[in-house]
């Protein structure tokens, strides 16, 4: 049994109706000036409403800052960190998916600290306090309201970094299963299997530990029961429970944990390409599970026995849980690799961004340049 620690810096609020305490939550954060972080999607598709009733219900006075990208960038992080500076803001609302929380956790740390966001890159390197967060997550895929990281595309680079640090942690997550329910096929799917990634790359990370591990197992059982229900009828608000609590226990893995090379290849992807990063992990995923499966073969077992598979080996299992995630990555409409219209002359490009990525070292098969080559090798035939 190897060391370790574990700390969940954020309270999760869960339940059906529960946004509807959100002022409560800000007076218990002695807020009174909150800036809300979320996207243009979230505020055309009227389900900001269900956030900003509340608060003016109880008279409060808030901003909003919607300049986010689908994979927020470093400017998006000034931006808003200069509205919050502007308007004195004294907590940050983010709602929507990974993307404005993620942002929001950057902001936090500009809107109080002199610098850009890329000093702050890397683990615990923010030497002060930042503003308060309330996450809302509206979609069940990233996980990014219980996890202490954020990641920000280097917009002249083309490259993704990534900050740690307990600091950036929201105070509290709203977990509302309701606000999920009008999210579109595509998007629970793409986010659905993204929650999924994080689970099984939380579990079979080389750096992962005992609670890491048995919240992943319990998250890939609910997505594996709960994903293709969810994306087959939108208004099934057990499938979207279920895959919320999914999301939130995958994303408490892997940030106690690590991810490993589907992420690396993902982020690289959204970084040069700004692909969505669900998708992207999605369908990166069972390639990756295939080509690294032999060298971590009782852990995959183990993800066959969570998806609700039998077998009689160890190795019989692992096969089963690589054929069971491309199974339901197509179930849901996931689109192949090839239709992301890559150029094979872009592939080094790709492999070295994975392997220089920090996290490639968690991955179970220690994967060089070359393997990279060939993992895109084969995402592009099938």
């Amino acid at each position: 049994m190897k060391t370790f620690g574990f700390v969940l810096p954020t309270r999760i609020e869960y339940g059906i109706g529960c946004i509807e305490r959100i002022a409560g939550e800000l007076s218990l954060l002695s807020s009174s000036k909150p800036l809300i972080v979320t996207d243009k999607g979230i505020i055309a598709s009227g389900l900001l409403k269900k956030v900003t009733k509340p608060l003016d219900d109880a008279g409060i006075t808030y901003g909003i800052f919607d300049e986010i990208a689908p994979n927020p960038r470093d400017e998006n992080v000034h931006a808003g960190a200069a509205v919050a500076r502007k308007m004195k803001c004294d907590c940050l609302v983010a709602v929507g998916g990974g993307s404005p929380i993620d942002c929001a956790k950057s902001m936090s740390i500009i809107a109080t600290h002199e610098g850009v966001i890329q000093d702050f890159r890397g683990v615990e390197k923010i030497p002060g306090v930042t503003l308060p967060i309330i996450a809302v997550p509206t979609t069940a895929g990233s996980g990014s309201e219980v996890t202490f990281s954020s990641v920000i595309t280097d917009n002249a680079k083309k490259t993704k970094f990534s900050l740690r640090s307990v600091k950036i942690a929201a105070k509290v997550a709203i977990c509302d299963p309701e606000l999920s329910v009008s999210m579109p096929k595509s998007l629970t799917a793409a986010t659905g299997m993204d929650a999924l990634t994080h689970a099984i790359e939380g579990f079979t990370a080389t750096c992962a530990e005992p609670i890491a591990n048995a919240v992943a197992l319990y998250s890939i059982e609910l997505v594996s029961k709960y994903l293709r229900r969810a994306v087959a009828d939108g208004a099934d608000i057990e499938a979207r429970a279920g895959m919320l609590m999914g999301s939130i226990l995958g994303a408490m893995s892997f940030s106690h944990s690590d991810v490993a090379a589907v992420h690396c290849i993902a982020e690289s992807l959204g970084g040069m390409y700004d692909m969505p990063h669900g998708v992207c992990n999605a369908v990166c995923l069972p390639e990756v599970m295939d080509y690294s499966k032999d060298f971590c073969i009782e852990k995959y077992a183990r993800i066959a026995q969570a998806l609700g598979l039998t077998y009689a080996s160890n190795k019989e299992g692992a096969d089963a849980a690589v054929a069971e995630v491309r199974k339901l990555s197509g179930d849901v409409g996931i689109p192949p690799f090839s239709s992301f219209g890559i150029s094979e002359s872009q592939y080094r490009e790709i492999a070295v961004k994975s392997y220089e990525n920090l996290s490639n070292a968690s991955n179970p098969r220690l994967l060089e340049v070359d393997d990279y080559m060939e993992i895109l090798r084969r995402l592009n035939s099938r």
